[in-house]
């Protein structure tokens, strides 16, 4: 089956006005074989595809339309399909479309690098399930459905709905195994969610405290390392905490004078990638992290520490003292 056949523009009837108007519209980029699977997943959850096309049409001066929800796929980071994103990132940023990106981890941090300005998810080597929970998400901060940011509270419900289809992924995944079979990375794994929020002692202290310094990052490599020892004789799920685990690898690396791609915090976040993936981008949202481009490589981005997180860090280190070092 050729490329082509799958260059098309749906034609899709459309009802009264009222709820036609507001039904959301998504549009899909990447290969063939992607847009098939793309196009099936969004069809399963009654979302109407409004055009499935190469990446590299954006590219072609042809005028795609976007559609309220954009799902791509790029796995091959070659200089045109970069291109063609840094493109969608900026026609996706005007008109407040969201984005659903999957990638390879070869490709990950070129591809990370690219989408800067539009509300992007990214999802590595995802499964049906972990699209179509991204798909949910998108839904939710669409425009006209949600008219403001969410505020704490809400983000909280909204975790919590997400830990809901994590249990029940669960369920699946035993359901799914023979008896007596010990499953590896299952789908509750990969459909893992952040939990509650981070709160800054000092937006709530007018009082300006003192910048404690950071500790020595051979005293977090060794914190960091204890943790990792436990997987050696415990199920690794069993301790999962990549929040603190990102927060570690952040810590060191600014006392370092380190830089931090976002596919090495991946591997730091000792969680499946797409885990991790949301788990950055949900900190990013609420400004624990920030996003620095590379100025020697445009294809690159890298993850570090807020400074109002990084002196919260130092505090934390202060104030454990001495005992950090028995710190897992």
């Amino acid at each position: 089956m050729t490329q082509q056949a799958y260059s098309f523009e749906e034609t899709v009837a459309r009802g009264p006005v009222g709820d036609a108007v507001l039904a959301p519209m998504v549009t899909l980029f990447g290969a063939a074989d992607a847009l098939e699977v793309m196009a099936a997943d969004c069809r399963a959850t009654g979302l109407e595809v409004r055009g499935a096309r190469p990446l590299r049409s954006l590219l072609d001066g042809s005028g795609v339309m976007l559609g309220d929800i954009v799902l791509v796929e790029c796995s091959q980071a070659t200089g045109a399909d970069l291109a063609a994103l840094v493109r969608l990132d900026e026609r996706a940023a005007r008109s407040g479309a969201e984005l659903v990106v999957s990638t390879c981890a070869e490709a990950l941090d070129a591809v990370f690098a690219c989408l800067q300005t539009a509300r992007a998810q990214f999802l590595l080597d995802p499964t049906a399930a972990e699209r179509v929970v991204a798909i949910g998400h998108s839904l939710a901060r669409l425009p006209g459905r949600r008219l403001r940011e969410m505020d704490e509270e809400e983000r909280i419900v909204l975790l919590r709905l997400t830990e809901e289809v994590g249990r029940l992924a669960e369920k699946l995944d035993r359901m799914a195994l023979p008896l007596g079979r010990e499953g590896g990375e299952g789908m509750s794994e990969r459909l893992a969610s952040p939990g509650f929020g981070y709160r800054n002692e000092g937006e709530k202290d007018p009082l300006r405290r003192p910048r404690a310094p950071l500790p020595d990052p051979r005293l977090i490599h060794r914190i960091i390392h204890q943790r990792r020892l436990r997987g050696r004789y415990f199920a690794g799920a069993l301790f999962a905490d990549p929040a603190w685990d990102i927060l570690l690898d952040l810590t060191a690396a600014r006392a370092e004078h380190r830089r931090v791609s976002v596919t090495s915090l991946c591997i730091a976040a000792a969680v499946p990638p797409t885990t991790a993936l949301r788990w950055i981008q949900q900190m990013t949202e609420m400004r624990m992290l920030v996003r620095e481009a590379d100025p020697d490589d445009r294809r690159r981005a890298f993850i570090a520490l807020a400074d109002n997180v990084a002196d919260a860090m130092a505090r934390y280190f202060e104030e454990v003292g001495k005992d950090a070092t028995i710190l897992v």
